[in-house]
């Protein structure tokens, strides 16, 4: 249980890095380009977080469905084990 702890830790990690690096060099590339305006690149930059804000919600919800999804399949599993468990008793 551990191990799969650290590996989700280091996936995070390179996946956050990933994350930095690119947001670093849209900026850097916003920041040099001469032909366009300040208020485009400011538009671009505001439709970029908005994309990052959109898609880290799609993700949650996704991540909390399968939570949700598994949760119920324990509870039907535990009560389906107590069923057979007295099922089994009373034939004994």
């Amino acid at each position: 249980m551990t191990r799969n702890k650290s590996d989700n830790a280091l996936i995070m990690f390179v996946n956050g890095a990933g994350v930095a690096v690119a947001y670093g060099m849209l900026a850097i590339s916003l920041w040099l380009s001469t032909d366009v305006p300040l208020a485009t690149k400011g538009f671009w930059g505001m439709a970029v977080l908005m994309l990052t804000l959109a898609l880290v919600n799609f993700v949650k919800y996704r991540f909390d469905e399968k939570m949700s999804e598994d949760r119920i399949n324990r509870i039907e599993e535990a009560r389906n084990e107590k069923l057979l468990s007295e099922y089994a008793g009373d034939s004994l």
